[in-house]
């Protein structure tokens, strides 16, 4: 990485902040570019931007994430804006002359009931997820993008696909979340309005995967010195617990003594999802960051973003989903 020059894409978002974050201990200089200047869903001002500032690297962690019901909301804005960033930002690299690509998918890509742990050979092996179908859809089209650049013009470009994130600059939004910081925020609203119980969708038995963001930044970094293939690679940390585990976990994290409520009702998503990393390991690579250690950061981080700044009025209604 030394002396190249990096574009994040994304780089407001949880991933591609950390990998902002990573990238300030390489002798590098870092790209990157306001959306508010540049929108990357329109082709026209990111392959300008692309062809002024000639990165040699380009990081690709610009996404429209959210949890289940987010995705279950708005299948168009997932499915058709991240189809845009994918193609605007991939093609506009390989006209620019980038280097090297690294394009971050999501463990969502692989079919909802594919072996377990699962491999970078089972995708496309069987049906998705139905609740966050659009979002993997995208994703794998970008992967694929990626495959068929390298192999028509010879495009350095590699694939990610990262496990369940959690951590520093996480989106806490009611409604919009994923599992870990939908969970931080209302075990934190529960424990200042004493809440008796919180509720969880779900059974609570599916079993997760969850990995530090700074871990995944790390990797990127390596995956970026050490890995040219146009096959995927698996980035996970190797551990799973249950959603009811994990929840535990983040409520003693938080400080929250209360009873945890599963609502059967709602929908429990893919009931097993465990990344198979061996390919990853085998080139050197290992995770850093613990559970316990990690939920705390992320927990600090909550309080000193918008956890300090919630005011109680009334008892919050904790049956939203995660």
């Amino acid at each position: 990485m030394s002396g190249k020059r990096v574009f994040v894409a994304g780089h407001r978002g949880m991933a591609g902040s950390a990998i902002v974050r990573r990238l300030t201990s390489e002798n590098c200089t870092i790209l990157f570019v306001d959306r508010r200047e540049v929108d990357l869903t329109k082709e026209e001002p990111t392959l300008r931007w692309l062809e002024v500032n000639r990165p040699d690297v380009v990081v690709h962690a610009a996404a429209k994430v959210g949890g289940i019901a987010a995705n279950n909301s708005y299948p168009v804005d997932f499915l058709c804006d991240n189809l845009a960033i994918e193609l605007n930002v991939i093609r506009a690299s390989h006209a620019a002359g980038v280097q090297r690509l690294l394009f971050l998918g999501s463990s969502c890509i692989y079919p909802k009931h594919a072996k377990q742990p699962i491999t970078e050979d089972d995708l496309l092996t069987g049906p998705l997820e139905p609740t966050n179908e659009w979002y993997a859809i995208a994703k794998i089209a970008g992967l694929k993008m990626c495959q068929a650049y390298r192999r028509q013009y010879g495009d350095d470009f590699i694939s990610a696909m990262p496990t369940n994130l959690y951590g520093h600059g996480d989106n806490y939004h009611p409604d919009h979340s994923h599992v870990p910081a939908a969970l931080i925020r209302r075990f934190h609203e529960a424990k200042l309005a004493q809440a008796p119980s919180v509720t969880v969708w779900g059974t609570g038995t599916p079993l997760r995967e969850f990995l530090n963001v700074d871990d995944l930044a790390d990797a990127c970094i390596f995956l970026l010195k050490h890995y040219s293939s146009d096959l995927p690679i698996n980035v996970g940390s190797g551990d799973e617990l249950s959603i009811a585990d994990f929840a535990a976990t983040v409520a003693q994290v938080v400080g929250y003594q209360g009873q945890l409520v599963f609502d059967r009702s709602k929908p429990d998503g893919t009931p097993r999802k465990l990344l198979d990393s061996a390919r990853l390991r085998a080139l050197g690579w290992r995770p850093n960051v613990s559970l316990r250690a990690g939920l705390a950061a992320a927990y600090e981080d909550f309080l000193q973003g918008c956890g300090r700044h919630l005011e109680v009025v009334q008892i919050p209604d904790f049956g939203r989903p995660v």
